[in-house]
């Protein structure tokens, strides 16, 4: 079995720990998460492991031969190189083997001794290269490439062509055609849509190496992983069950944690108390420094982060109509696109519509013409009685006054009753301590978009309109967002890729694909079974379409590169023949020769010498039926190079 055995990994920036002897082991069958607080050095480890970090120090022991390949979550760079040629670089593993073959090749034609050797180890590469699929690789990219949303088309696009989160697949494409024995995906599932994301799990379920994943999708988690590594304080701990059953876990530590961070609060207070009381008087001087001492020394409680319990309702929805929104024969094109066509729609009050689907499908362009800031299409999009909106785009940070320091932009829209718990607020989308006192022109992207998200939920409304809005977010603050739009009082239509949070809040879902759009009512999981059997169909017929395509295939449309290698491989099997003709007829005239002898009359008398030749004789008799059997394996191989 294949084992990777991490120990004392160390690594500190500065005064800071990052990882404090961190250690764990994974097998091939090993599923684990990887959970921790944002900044608490998931990625850092990952790049230890991987060797892209040095760390301070650590003992990495791994199976002889065997690999790991890692997928980072940003920072991905690619080649110049069709996007067919980049995820072909994940065969980059053959490129030592292919360049001693070449050689093998060369001495296979030189008819000298060393031929039959070399003809042997290139037959052995051969048989190599074809159990590994290596000829037959373009069908596995197109098949990879597929199953993450390219298209035919799109194969032989220069990859830098695309956007990140394309780009992103481009990489975790070559990452899985590595087909490596440990593998390491640092949010795999960012920038992927539902059909793709569905396919991703398939096939990582079918992955026969040990898996370590970093992921905000709590669906993705709970379906894949057996066991969750929180890494908290730079200490790993392991915690069996997948990532529901650790968080279950979780919260029974954590209400034990508050009790005694309570009682510690508690014991510093008095403690404090006692020595600004007692900090002048002589007399108490010794009781004063030893308690100082106590609390220096005392190691203080720590809630991690990620699993702080986080709180947010809206403003009171104020009333609207039944008919919330009324869509009559909307139809939108891009120049010869068709995007919609006569599709009508009615959502109605207290309704959480879900849009997905796969990317470029009209996800966002439909969320746009609902909100009124597209109006190039033809049909009817009105809005009903009382309806205010709000609306959450994926560039609504350029809404954001740069000027503005985190906090002011909050505050600009919060109601005086919430000024107070508008810095608890900002902590649940990750802007805590000296966070909330950045510009807004300093922040990330991300930074942006989960601040603006913030303001949008501050918005009095009663039609929230959400367009991808959990982008951002690490599982607690999209669960805290999950548990304020469920108490929420409006209407909400939003576009997500997030199968937990369309899960466990649409009442309806609206699917778009190339088909059209497809409404389904209720039961998540027969949207998501539907989803599965689309996406089975579309790679049997994929598979059935490579099959007629390879099975019409002749020798005179056959790629260079594997004419290439069919002739080669039929030089060194005809060389094979000849050598092994050659040694049968060598023994068969040795055979001829000790039955020469055994029929002279006088060697009949002589029992030893007798006995001897018989000897010889069957040596020589099984020789020549196993040359006999090697050259007629090699010659009917030949045969079939030939056909």
């Amino acid at each position: 079995m294949r084992t990777l055995q991490i120990q004392n990994v160390n690594l500190a920036f500065g005064e800071r720990e990052i990882l404090k002897d961190v250690g764990f082991t994974m097998s091939e069958r090993t599923r684990s998460a990887l959970a921790g607080a944002n900044g608490s050095g998931k990625s850092t480890l990952l790049k230890a492991i991987s060797g892209l970090m040095k760390p301070d120090s650590a003992t990495i022991s791994i199976t002889r031969g065997a690999r790991i390949s890692y997928l980072p979550q940003s920072d991905i760079v690619l080649p110049e190189k069709s996007v067919y040629e980049a995820a072909e670089e994940g065969y980059r593993r053959f490129e030592s083997i292919l360049e001693e073959m070449k050689t093998l090749e060369e001495k296979t034609a030189s008819g000298t001794r060393e031929a039959m050797a070399a003809a042997e180890k290139l037959s052995g590469y051969h048989e190599m290269l074809t159990e590994s699929g290596y000829y037959e690789r373009r069908s596995r990219i197109e098949s990879i490439l597929f199953g993450l949303g390219f298209r035919k088309e799109d194969l032989e696009r220069p990859a830098r062509e695309f956007s990140g989160g394309y780009q992103m697949r481009i990489a975790l494409s070559r990452i899985l055609l590595e087909d490596p024995d440990f593998l390491f995906l640092d949010e795999p599932t960012n920038y992927l849509d539902i059909e793709a994301l569905v396919w991703l799990e398939e096939y990582l379920k079918a992955f026969d190496g040990g898996l370590m994943v970093v992921s905000h999708d709590q669906g993705f988690l709970d379906d894949m992983v057996t066991e969750v590594y929180e890494l908290f304080n730079g200490k790993l701990t392991r915690y069996a069950g997948n990532y529901s059953d650790y968080l279950a876990k979780r919260e029974e530590e954590i209400k034990e944690i508050e009790k005694a961070y309570r009682k510690q609060q508690s014991e510093i207070e008095k403690t404090e108390a006692f020595i600004e009381r007692f900090r002048y008087k002589a007399t108490k001087s010794r009781q004063v420094q030893s308690r100082i001492k106590a609390l220096d020394k005392m190691e203080m409680i720590e809630i991690p982060q990620h699993l702080r319990k986080l709180s947010f309702s809206f403003p009171p929805a104020p009333h609207s109509g039944n008919d919330v929104l009324v869509v009559e024969n909307l139809s939108k094109s891009y120049g010869a696109q068709q995007i919609y066509r006569d599709f009508s729609f009615l959502v109605r009050k207290g309704e959480r519509l879900a849009i997905t689907g796969r990317n470029g499908a009209g996800k966002s362009t439909l969320l746009r013409m609902l909100a009124g800031t597209d109006h190039d299409y033809t049909g009817t999009i009105r809005d009903g009685a009382g309806v205010k909106k709000a609306y959450f785009a994926q560039d609504t940070e350029n809404t954001l006054t740069d000027t503005n320091t985190v906090l002011e932009e909050a505050e600009s829209l919060a109601d005086t009753k919430d000024i107070p718990d508008i810095r608890n607020l900002l902590g649940a989308f990750l802007f805590s301590d000296d966070d909330v006192f950045k510009k807004v022109s300093v922040l990330s992207g991300g930074e942006k978009s989960r601040l603006a998200l913030l303001k949008i939920l501050l918005h009095p409304s009663n039609l929230l309109l959400l367009d991808e809005p959990t982008n951002h977010l690490d599982i607690n603050a999209k669960d805290m967002l999950e548990k304020a739009i469920g108490s929420y009082g409006g209407t909400v239509v939003f576009v997500s890729h997030d199968r937990h949070f369309i899960k466990n809040l649409a009442t309806r879902i609206l699917y778009l694909s190339e088909d059209g759009p497809e409404f389904f009512d209720g039961d998540y999981s027969y949207f998501e079974y539907k989803i599965a059997e689309k996406e089975k169909k579309l790679a049997e017929e994929s598979h059935r379409k490579t099959s007629v395509k390879e099975a019409r295939e002749d020798k005179a449309v056959l790629s260079r590169e594997a004419a290439n290698q069919r002739r080669n491989r039929l030089k060194s099997l005809e060389r094979s023949a000849e050598e092994l003709m050659k040694k049968l007829d060598g023994l068969n005239t040795q055979l001829n020769e000790i039955n020469k002898e055994i029929s002279l009359p006088e060697n009949y008398s002589d029992a030893v010498k007798i006995t001897k030749l018989m000897r010889e004789k069957e040596v020589l008799e099984a020789a020549i039926a196993e040359t006999e059997n090697k050259w007629l394996e090699t010659t009917e191989e030949a045969e079939k190079c030939r056909e």
